[in-house]
This record gives C-alpha cells, structure tokens and sequence, in this order.
C-alpha cells in the first residue's frame, strides 16, 4: 500500500526533518521520500489541518481483558483504541482469565494481533496464575515474545521469590517488575489516607504501603542485579526513592499513569467510581513531584494504565467497585494539558528502550512507525470519545488538550 501524507509537521529530535512541515510519501511499510509538495501517486493520500507526526507511541501498560473477560474489551476492538488514540504499540498485562502465564498463552495472544497495523508486546506473568506461590515459566515466554513479566497490580508478599526472579532472569536478560504495594499496610484501603478520606469515610491506603514496597524492592534489586521495572508509582517519596537508587547504579525504571499526574484525590468527593484507581490518586504535592521526576528523568515513561472495567463492576457502591479506568483515548490530552507538545511525546515514546522494542526514526529508509495527532485547543471530553467497549473513565467530562489521528506501521493504517 502507498500512503501520501500531506503538510504534515515531524517531531521527532533524532531527525533531520524535527520541526519541519513537510510530505511523507510511505510504500510497503517504508518511509520512501520525505520533502516538499511531493507528487508521488498513492492509494490513500493523507491532509489534515494541523496534522502533526513523531515516532510511534508506545502504552507500557494496557489490559483488554480477552482471553477471559471480552465483555470488557477483546483484543481486536483494543488494538483498534490503540491505534486510534495514537498508540503504535502496546505491551498487554496480564489481567486475563487464565492469566498469561506460559508460552503457548503469550503465544496465541500475539497470534491474533499479527496482522493488525497496532502491536502487542505481551507481559508475561511472573507467577504461576499470578498466586505468588511459584514463579511462571518466565524463559519459556521469553522465547514466545514476553517483554517482561510481572503480576498485575498484585504485589510480591514473598521477598525471595522476587529475589530469586531477579536473580534468574539475569540468566536471558529479562525485565522483572514488581508493583509497589504492601497489602499489610494498604489493609483493606480504597483511595488515598489524607484528609478527604476521613472527611469521606473512605478507607485509606497511606503512602507508607507503597514506599515500604518500593524500598524493599530496592534492597532486592542492590543484592541480586538484574533489571527491575516499578509499574505506576504515585508518591513524592517514591520518587526520591528511585532518584537515589538510579544515583547507585541499580538498573530500575519506573512508570507514572497519566491521571496521577494531572488528578488528586479531590475528585473522590463525588464518589464517582471512576476515579477508584490503584495506586489511588494521591495529592496535589504527589502530582507535582511526579511531575518533577519526569522532567528531571526519574520516572522513565507515561503511561495510560488503561484497564476497561464493565459497567457491572463499575456502577455500584463505591466499596465493591473494581480498580481501573480506560485511559488510551484521553491520555494524550491529558498530557497535553501539562506539558508542552514536544515533552508530551517524548514521554509517550520513551518506554520502547526498557521493554527492548525498536525506535524507528522518521527519515528516508525506515520502517515506518508513526504517530498522529492534532496538537490544539481544549475540549471537553465526552463518551463520544471513547472508543474501549467498557465506559469507565476518569476523564469524562474533563477538560484535555489535542486529539490523537491515529497510526501508520509496517503492517498498515488505521485512524479515527
């Protein structure tokens, strides 16, 4: 397929072409030609006002729910979300029934996006039906195309087990991960221990239950080696935390989801369950700092932490609401609403090096990886905006800044 994109202006810093409003003329999954009023005859050719173009996004964290629970999301209608918020690429948790916990599951969870112009980089889980009892077949998923392997929002209680996983992925490169909670501390929390909890009567989940998490996970880290990815943390001391440990040397990374950056938990006041997320929103000072670990490279990438719940699960009382939010279609946005379109994207792309995949530049000759967006004014956003089969986000009604277009691969086009 031939693809003519229009006056349509790239950032991307490795290129030769960063800033520039320029034709990108793409054949065979190839960019071709780049360069001014190109007359090159195409099967689709591309011009949107203000359309703007960088490498491909990538979701650190995404869940679908197929197999298992495709009344929340099967993989292709996620795969298609993706590719329409502006997402080239995302890597799947876990959260499936049966979790993804041995090759032939990562196998065929990667068969049914082959075709499809999003990618999948599945995380394996790292214990068998992530129980953490018994660590999963983490080489044998290596081999099938896991880029990391981790329990979905379920924290390691047995040290050594992570310690031994740390110890044995060494052995073929592999990316552990560990969510910083413990339950001990966290008990039966719902949203953040501050002042709205008790002015609510929510029960609280106080920053001690993640930092204790995150500092033992550290300790582990400095005795075995190895490569340690902590997923969404959410407090300023999590971040100070991680900034000295990076000082040591310790190969640790660490992600931040987009709606503890720009929400505190002032939003639980209406008792919107939405808004029921885990980490819990924290406060306005947590979402400086974070703010502040990112632009200083702490927190190495964003993500959306995107995890369609059904309505089932999510219009009840507060209490028996289920964790998560769908967050692809509003995080760049989101983002938007923060920071500068250029640091927007750097944050959106950055993840790709942690988790092995590859970073096409836009320059003649590349396979192509694009992502599309339209940078502009505040809207408020809506249902109709939404693209996940599940409703659940903690955006609606929100106001966010530009629009995702969508994504031009190897393997094909897709847009809103």
């Amino acid at each position: 397929m031939k693809l003519l994109l229009k006056s349509v202006t790239i950032l991307d810093e490795q290129s030769a072409h960063h800033n520039k409003k320029l034709d990108i003329f793409i054949e065979q999954g190839l960019i071709k030609k780049i360069g001014k009023s190109l007359k090159e005859k195409a099967n689709k050719e591309i011009k949107v006002k203000n359309l703007h173009v960088s490498r491909g996004w990538f979701d650190s964290s995404v869940s679908f729910g197929e197999p298992g629970y495709e009344d929340r999301e099967t993989i292709a209608n996620g795969l298609d979300t993706a590719g329409k918020s502006g997402f080239s690429s995302v890597a799947l948790n876990p959260y499936t029934n049966p979790v993804l916990d041995h090759s032939a599951s990562i196998a065929s969870v990667k068969a049914k996006a082959a075709t499809h112009p999003v990618s999948i980089f599945p995380i394996g889980a790292l214990t068998i039906k992530s129980e953490g009892v018994d660590l999963a077949e983490l080489l044998d998923m290596k081999m099938a195309g896991a880029v990391s392997f981790g329990d979905y929002k379920l924290p390691q209680r047995n040290p050594n087990l992570l310690k031994i996983a740390l110890q044995y992925a060494q052995n073929f490169d592999a990316l552990i991960q560990s969510f910083p909670q413990e339950n001990r501390i966290s008990t039966n929390g719902m949203v953040n221990e501050h002042v709205n909890s008790t002015y609510l009567g929510l029960k609280g989940i106080p920053n001690l239950a993640e930092e204790l998490q995150v500092t033992r996970d550290l300790y582990l880290l400095e005795y075995t080696g190895g490569k340690l990815h902590i997923p969404t943390i959410s407090t300023k001391k999590s971040v100070q935390l991680i900034k000295e440990a990076k000082k040591k040397g310790l190969d640790v990374s660490c992600s931040v989801a987009v709606h503890n950056l720009l929400l505190n938990d002032e939003e639980l006041k209406e008792f919107d369950t939405n808004s029921k997320v885990l980490p819990p929103l924290r406060t306005s000072e947590d979402s400086r700092t974070l703010i502040k670990g990112l632009k200083d490279g702490t927190i190495d990438m964003v993500t959306s932490d995107h995890n369609p719940i059904d309505v089932e699960h999510k219009k009840v009382e507060f209490d028996n609401a289920l964790y998560g939010s769908i967050g692809l279609e509003s995080a760049f946005g989101a983002l938007c609403r923060i920071f500068e379109t250029n640091e927007a994207v750097k944050y959106l792309t950055k993840g790709k090096e942690r988790f092995g995949i590859d970073r096409y530049a836009i320059r003649e000759g590349e396979p192509t990886d694009l992502s599309l967006f339209i940078p502009g004014d505040n809207f408020t956003f809506s249902a109709e905006d939404i693209f996940s089969t599940s409703k659940n986000s903690i955006f609606l009604n929100k106001e966010l800044k530009g629009k995702a277009f969508g994504v031009i691969t190897q393997k094909g086009f897709i847009s809103k």
